[in-house]
């Protein structure tokens, strides 16, 4: 048996770990694996919604603010659609690292999303909405970091990182409220 000692915590078995490795039905996800992926999915799917209507979201205020006093905000809005749309990316990605199928159905995006649209047609209004969908979607992570807990890593590391961005987002957005 070819193990590996780590200083006191007990041996870790290779060739276990080299057998699991050659089950290749699994993808990348290892045999030791502890996480729920069916839940786990679910999960990324509504997280993969709430970040499609919040770029949207971002992008039709980007588009329909007005007014040249108002071009400053209109970048933070457009870098932020662009944002989401990475963590979109990112999400589905994860989806696919763990054998699942990213849903990108138009019919059911709204549905699923946890932040809102919005139709704002006032900058204060826009502001706020953002602000508010900010706040839902990192409430919503944590949530989703918390469910997972130790038993998928990976996905709790992706959605830490998301959750950062969020925050910096929702700074910027009360920011922009305070002016």
């Amino acid at each position: 048996m070819n193990t590996l000692s780590n200083k006191g915590l007990g041996p870790i078995d290779v060739d276990a770990i080299r057998e699991g490795a050659k089950r290749l039905d699994d993808g990348a996800i290892p045999a030791g694996y502890q996480g729920n992926r069916e839940e786990i999915i679910e999960m990324l799917n509504a997280a993969l919604a709430t970040e499609l209507v919040c770029a949207l979201r971002y992008k039709r205020h980007y588009f329909t603010a007005s007014g040249l006093v108002n071009e400053p905000i209109k970048a933070e809005f457009l870098e932020h659609a662009q944002q989401e749309e990475e963590h979109a990316d990112q999400i589905a990605e994860r989806i696919v690292q763990l054998n699942g199928e990213p849903d990108f159905n138009p019919h059911t995006i709204a549905q699923r999303s946890h932040a809102e649209y919005d139709e704002c047609t006032d900058i204060k209004g826009m502001i706020r909405a953002n602000l508010i969908a900010e706040r839902v979607a990192i409430e919503s992570y944590r949530q989703m970091i918390e469910r997972i807990g130790d038993s998928d890593p990976t996905t709790r590391h992706l959605l830490i990182n998301i959750m950062a961005v969020e925050e910096e987002h929702a700074d910027d957005m009360k920011d922009l409220l305070d002016l």
